[in-house]
């Protein structure tokens, strides 16, 4: 056989992994474009929805009006965009999972879509959890923080013009409100992964709970950084964020110990190693002395 009869059969298998995965992302595509058009048709329940943390801390204070303002002639447009681009994420996101699937499962070993399957499964949980959080705890919290700074003014007339006080008044642009709701909810739910993805890396050996509690300091110090980046400028929400995430790498090191335990325990049981370190250490001790007598 001459070698280009070799490299056109080791390149057909190539060209076909190429045009599965061109076809995997068509279809994830066209999965994102319909949930993306069906959420466009519907955006104003959605935007009614997304403002309820922001109405409720604004009826608590007193506030009959909930209204957000237009500030651009064009906001109006970029605001249904922005909800559709992420309904139609969040709509199509078992879509383009289940294209994932299908791309790598059949690369995988049994054991190895067994372990990877119920990861893929958690994503999503775990993420909606997240997004909740935020959503229902975290948005009310700052919200409230964000309004106490406002201020009512005094009536102007002749008499106490001298000592009049000029109010402070909330008046949202509707895109910036958008903006910070949806930062919100997308950064507590990539945080909350984080316990999937360290336990999928611990489950394939990359990283192990011994080297996650040694790294905790250097984690802390990361873990601040992030709170103080995907959050605005509070000391509240700042907290909030550095409090979950902190607890949640705490239990990534639980976890990543469960599967550390289970995996060993199975290597045992196969034969592959002896963990009795008692048997081993007299072996040693023994060994050293018979060096030292001789």
């Amino acid at each position: 056989m001459s070698d280009n009869d070799e490299i056109e059969e080791s390149s057909a298998p190539l060209i076909e992994h190429l045009t599965e995965l061109r076809q995997r992302l068509i279809n994830s595509v066209i999965g994102f474009l319909i949930g993306m058009i069906v959420c466009f048709t519907v955006w104003n329940p959605i935007f009614d929805f997304l403002t309820q943390p922001l109405c409720s801390a604004l009826a608590q204070r007193g506030h009959s009006d909930c209204g957000l303002i237009l500030i651009k002639l064009q906001e109006g447009f970029f605001v249904a965009i922005s909800i559709s681009l992420m309904g139609g994420l969040i709509l199509s996101f078992p879509v383009i999972s289940y294209q994932l699937w299908r791309f790598v499962a059949p690369g995988l070993y049994k054991s190895e879509k067994g372990a990877f399957f119920p990861f893929l499964l958690a994503s999503p949980i775990m993420f909606f959890l997240g997004a909740s959080f935020a959503f229902y705890i975290v948005t009310p919290l700052a919200f409230n923080f964000f309004l106490g700074f406002q201020q009512p003014g005094s009536v102007i007339d002749s008499e106490t013009a001298e000592n009049a006080v000029a109010g402070i008044a909330f008046q949202g642009s509707a895109q910036e409100y958008l903006s910070l709701t949806i930062k919100f909810i997308v950064a507590f739910g990539m945080c909350f992964q984080l316990p999937v993805l360290l336990t999928l890396m611990g489950k394939a050996g990359l990283v192990g709970s011994e080297g996650l509690g040694n790294v905790r300091k250097y984690a802390v110090v990361a873990i601040l950084v992030l709170a103080a980046l995907v959050t605005p400028p509070d000391v509240i929400t700042q907290v909030i964020l550095f409090v979950v995430v902190y607890g949640l790498y705490e239990i990534s090191i639980f976890l990543v110990a469960r599967v550390e335990k289970k995996r060993d325990a199975k290597l045992q049981e196969e034969g592959y190693f002896d963990d009795d370190e008692d048997v081993i250490n007299e072996l040693l001790d023994d060994n050293v002395k018979d060096y030292t007598n001789d």
